[in-house]
């Protein structure tokens, strides 16, 4: 086990009720690359497995990992079926629109802000599937998502197959359903209107303000399973990503598939792979180290294999929560680093000229925009993104020096590596 400088004691738990386990203790807080403290000596092993604290193994998810590399001697690392941790039921929001303005083009239904289900908070956890505009950040540091006309929002109902439709604990909910969980989610819009929400056969018709305010609907649909990563890709523009991220597990990835990279949240790693590319760039931090060590791989002609019959629940951005300051900044810098180090020129260079320019936009939207209008301005997302380029900036002279040592060993070329991008 690896300690990560942790402060609520738990090193010391461990000593005491698990003597027979390793601890290992890091001095500093290093991120996820902590665990090049446990991968350091590889000597007389054969595998070696990461599971990160918020993700939990099912039973049996070892076995077909482990034949999975002793079937093909090529394999650098296999990745197994992650699931989200929850199980969750759809909530179709459909209402009017409107476009706000000349700098902001976008049709806009409501705004999305908060959730609960049964009176506890689960806003963190809430996935927008469909027809939203991405995470907005308030003054507050608060995030939200504008809908378009019709936008789905699955909501978490419990843990693992374990969750299924039980009666609410307390008998009926704030909609009035006896024996049904209830969720609430907060919205608001640019002027009075009504609303539609549904939920399996049940439709709830309400009228909203442009103060946020809670809404109601049993949860009467299906629970279901969504996936969370079976491997990872990268999209032809250089952004990273989980396959078959926020899809419903139904039996579209029971195939065994090799993958363009790995997440490191749960895999299995062949020690002769991670001493010929070497460990986790510790300069990332959080984010993308997984994806760069498994394009460092590729590039020497390792590959990788999705094995859909070991199954993992992750609790996603458990340690940062997805929107967090943390999590972005190191998203935005991280993936530009990463392709500064690993990716063809014209990419990484693509990636830093879209990134000037969208960050140029939200700058007009959010500031100038409101200024010219006699209105406060709102700088989070603006704030953000010039920190995040920033820190790229002060780690890009490394990155080059790592891009001439990699590309000097590399046995692949670059329409090789280019071949495996995934089309928006």
């Amino acid at each position: 086990v690896i300690d990560n400088a942790s402060t609520d004691g738990s090193d010391a738990v461990i000593a005491e009720r698990f003597p027979a386990v390793r601890l290992i203790r890091s001095p500093e807080n290093t991120g996820f690359p902590a665990n090049n403290l446990a991968l350091g000596d590889l000597d007389g092993l054969d595998y070696v497995g990461l599971v990160n604290p918020d993700s939990c193994v099912e039973p049996g998810w070892l076995r077909p990992l482990v034949a999975a590399l002793e079937a093909d001697e090529d394999l650098g690392a296999v990745s197994p079926r992650m699931l989200f941790a929850d199980r969750f039921v759809d909530v179709e929001i459909s209402c009017p629109t409107f476009v706000p303005g000349t700098a902001d083009r976008r049709t806009l239904g409501v705004r999305v802000s908060g959730a609960s289900v049964d009176g506890v908070d689960r806003w963190r956890d809430v996935q927008l599937a469909e027809g939203t505009w991405g995470i907005e950040h308030d003054r507050d540091g608060r995030t939200s998502h504008w809908t378009s006309e019709r936008a789905v929002v699955r909501v978490p109902v419990g843990l693992g197959p374990s969750a299924t439709r039980q009666p609410a604990a307390h008998g009926p909910g704030p909609g009035g359903d006896i024996g049904l969980p209830v969720a609430e989610l907060r919205v608001a819009a640019e002027t009075r209107k009504a609303i539609t929400l549904r939920c399996g056969a049940i439709n709830r018709r309400v009228e909203v303000g442009t103060s946020p305010t809670s809404v109601a609907i049993p949860l009467v649909g299906p629970a279901c399973d969504i996936v969370n990563n079976v491997g990872s890709i990268v999209f032809d523009d250089g952004y990273g990503a989980d396959r078959g991220f926020l899809e419903p597990d139904e039996g579209q990835y029971d195939q065994p598939a090799e993958v363009f990279a790995w997440c490191g949240g749960s895999v299995l790693l062949r020690p002769a792979y991670l001493t010929d590319v070497g460990l986790f760039d510790e300069r990332f931090f959080l984010y993308y180290e997984d994806t760069d060590l498994s394009w460092r791989g590729r590039t020497r002609g390792w590959r990788y294999q999705y094995v859909p019959d070991a199954v993992v629940r992750h609790v996603h951005a458990a340690s940062t929560g997805e929107g967090s300051p943390v999590f972005q900044h190191y998203v935005e810098r991280n993936r530009l680093l990463m392709l500064l180090k690993d990716a063809p020129r014209a990419l990484a260079l693509g990636a830093v000229w879209r990134y000037l320019l969208v960050t140029l936009s939200y700058a007009r939207r959010d500031v100038l925009r409101p200024m010219l209008r006699l209105h406060r301005p709102n700088v989070e997302q603006v704030r953000r993104r010039i920190a995040s380029f920033l820190g790229f900036l002060r780690l890009a002279p490394a990155m080059l020096v790592d891009r001439r040592r990699i590309r000097r060993r590399a046995t692949l070329g670059d329409e090789e590596i280019r071949a495996w991008f995934t089309r928006r």
